[in-house]
């Protein structure tokens, strides 16, 4: 099985509202979980209680689209609003994500890292230092992970920020963004990804649930191509409908009814035990 970690701060863990798009169900598609890979479900970076919708699931189901009948795993180790100094290499995120990797390394091959950070360095100057900051980050990585040409792909900040809610203390977000295409330019194997036409949740910082969609098929497009991002890609134009309308498999149909019941919104005897039963009598 294939692996990509994630790592940033809170739009890659995801704040995107889960009510806000459809789910994505799919048996090839794992997130570590106490040390253990499970089928994705939403929020599945939690970093926070009020987790939900990031970028991952839909560059993931993406991944499966290209590469039918293999699995992919997630590797969830963002952290709500977390700085570039506490991406130290020494810092106790960049131990746990490295930590969480190498356990995931053991049972699938490391074939990417996502990144998304910089709203809480987009004030006081601090854009100053932040290429100096992600690169000795990025190399770390690499190092530890025995992965020189591993490709990092990192997404732009939304270009809202600035304007409203918690997002409006982020006024260098500009100068942040200029640094990673300065480091995608500069540096082997990492490449950007664009944040043009994202928009936000009401707090004004996170990105809401359909442009987490959008983000993540734009990742997964620098991903592929192994270059950078610099518009909107043609598979998001009517990619949620057509995943919605994917037909879904007997172990997906049975994790989602097993989740409906254990949430509280079927019952046992009036719907559970009778689909269950319709799901395991087909062939």
């Amino acid at each position: 099985m294939k692996s990509v970690l994630l790592i940033g701060q809170s739009n890659m863990a995801g704040r995107g509202f889960i009510e806000d798009v459809p789910p994505i169900y799919n048996e090839h598609i794992n997130m570590l979980r106490n040390g253990r890979w499970q089928m994705m479900a939403e929020p599945l970076n939690v970093d926070r209680h009020v987790a939900g919708v990031g970028p991952a699931a839909s560059f993931a189901q993406a991944w499966t689209e290209e590469h039918p009948g293999e699995s992919i795993g997630l590797i969830p180790c963002a952290e709500g609003g977390s700085s570039i100094d506490e991406w130290s290499s020494d810092g106790i995120l960049t131990r746990h994500a490295i930590s969480e990797a190498r356990f995931a390394m053991e049972t699938s091959e490391l074939v990417g890292i996502l990144w998304h950070q910089g709203e809480s360095d987009s004030y006081g100057g601090r854009y100053e230092t932040y290429k100096e900051k992600v690169c000795t980050l990025f190399n770390h990585l690499r190092e530890e992970l025995n992965a020189p040409d591993i490709p990092i792909i990192m997404g732009e900040l939304g270009e809202y920020l600035g304007e409203s809610g918690f997002g409006k203390s982020a006024v260098e977000y500009k100068q942040v963004n200029e640094v990673l295409a300065d480091v995608a330019h500069s540096e082997e194997h990492t490449y950007l990804v664009t944040s043009k036409g994202m928009t936000a949740n009401p707090d004004g910082i996170h990105m809401d649930a359909i442009s987490q969609r959008q983000f993540g098929l734009r990742y997964y497009e620098a991903f592929l191509n192994r270059t950078n991002v610099v518009d909107k890609v043609d598979q998001e134009d009517g990619w949620i409908e057509r995943t919605t309308n994917r037909a879904r498999t007997k172990n997906e149909e049975i994790f989602v009814l097993s989740t409906k019941f254990a949430n509280g919104e079927i019952h046992f005897d009036e719907e559970f035990s009778i689909k269950m039963d319709n799901i395991l009598e087909r062939k």
